[in-house]
């Protein structure tokens, strides 16, 4: 689910994986390979796409269905 979506929103995005590799600093072949999900993505990446998405790592990672990203939190735990 999560190489389909990074797929999809690169194209509701309209731009090639040649365009987000260098958004992501890494070439095309390296980017295809995340959408087939033969390889696995850094975390860092995750988050370059997440944020580039404007949507949440969770989204990406197909936990929820919910585009859109949390909103942000104070920090504080408990």
């Amino acid at each position: 689910m999560m190489y389909r979506r990074i797929r999809d929103l690169r194209e509701d995005a309209d731009l090639t994986q040649k365009q987000m590799g260098q958004l992501l600093h890494c070439s095309q072949q390296v980017y295809a390979n995340y959408e087939l999900g033969q390889r696995d993505i850094p975390t860092v990446i995750l988050r370059e796409l997440a944020r580039f998405h404007n949507t949440s790592i969770d989204y990406l990672l197909g936990l929820t269905d919910e585009k859109k990203p949390y909103a942000p939190s104070s920090g504080n735990i408990g």
